[in-house]
């Protein structure tokens, strides 16, 4: 059983399991509360020096990863049963089930490399998804002591000593196009195809963050773009998905289609995507 601090408890067992969209916040703050135990659990283990090991892709994998994850997917087994969840290591080891109209993307360790390199820039991430579309999501960084979040809303706030602070959180919005932009790019993974990208773009900054935390600087207005052309898993991009979605702004395939969730059953392989603020830089614009 996992155990929360007091009050921290989150009661997913109250929460209609249609996803109404007056209840996408209650969702996120409850999953919030989840991701922090499960990255508690991961500063433990950092501690350490954990052993790494390899996944059949040649992926690095670790115990902190698999804690996490058996975190997260136990508790929400116990608390909402119905709900179908897809995680990384279950996806690895062939244990996930085919997913419905409603169901949780699971990203127990999101950065691996980022981890193991101990620079802090690595997450924990839990996406809802209805329809296809991300509906609430959280992205939680332990190293950091930092979280967001989004439902119908988007937040950020602190975590200290195992607990979100509820009285830190501050909503968050994207910010409105620059003259010159800002662009978020991938720490482990560059990608050359993205320079013929932005050529349409007027860029002049860059930043360079690991994991879903390029999501993050978008959905609190301190980078515009963020293009990515190499693989991701659909685990990768969910939650951040939903919180840009909640902050404003918004996820797209490179010709401006939709990005969805569940169509690629069993691989979950993303496609290339563009992650934006400002509507007016959806690259069909």
């Amino acid at each position: 059983m996992v155990q929360y601090a007091m009050d921290q408890q989150p009661d997913l067992s109250r929460l209609d399991p249609n996803l109404p969209d007056d209840q996408r916040d209650d969702w996120a703050f409850a999953l919030a509360t989840l991701a922090v135990v499960a990255g508690q659990a991961i500063l433990e283990i950092e501690k350490t020096h954990p052993a790494i090991t390899s996944k059949a892709d040649g992926s690095p994998v670790t115990l902190a990863d698999q804690a996490s994850e058996a975190i997260i997917v136990g508790d929400l087994a116990q608390q909402v049963p119905w709900l179908t969840v897809i995680a990384e290591e279950q996806a690895a080891a062939g244990l996930n089930g085919a997913a419905g109209r409603i169901f949780a993307l699971v990203d127990p360790l999101d950065g691996t490399k980022e981890f193991i390199s101990r620079n802090g820039e690595y997450t924990v991430n839990i996406a809802l998804i209805r329809d296809h579309q991300p509906v609430a999501g959280v992205i939680y960084a332990p190293a950091l002591g930092r979280i967001w979040l989004g439902g119908q809303s988007a937040w950020r706030g602190a975590v200290r000593n195992g607990v979100f602070e509820r009285e830190t959180r501050q909503p968050i919005h994207c910010r409105s196009m620059q003259e010159k932009l800002t662009v978020v790019s991938s720490r482990s993974h560059p990608s050359p195809d993205i320079e013929a990208f932005l050529q349409r773009y007027p860029v002049t900054d860059r930043s360079v963050a690991g994991s879903s935390l390029k999501f993050c600087t978008i959905a609190e207005g301190r980078a515009d773009l963020y293009p990515r052309f190499s693989p991701t898993m659909e685990w990768d991009t969910a939650a951040g998905h939903a919180i840009l979605l909640a902050a404003g702004g918004g996820l797209c395939k490179p010709d401006g289609s939709a990005f969805l969730y569940g169509l690629k059953q069993p691989d979950w392989l993303n496609g290339p995507f563009i992650a934006f603020g400002d509507a007016r830089l959806h690259p069909s614009r």
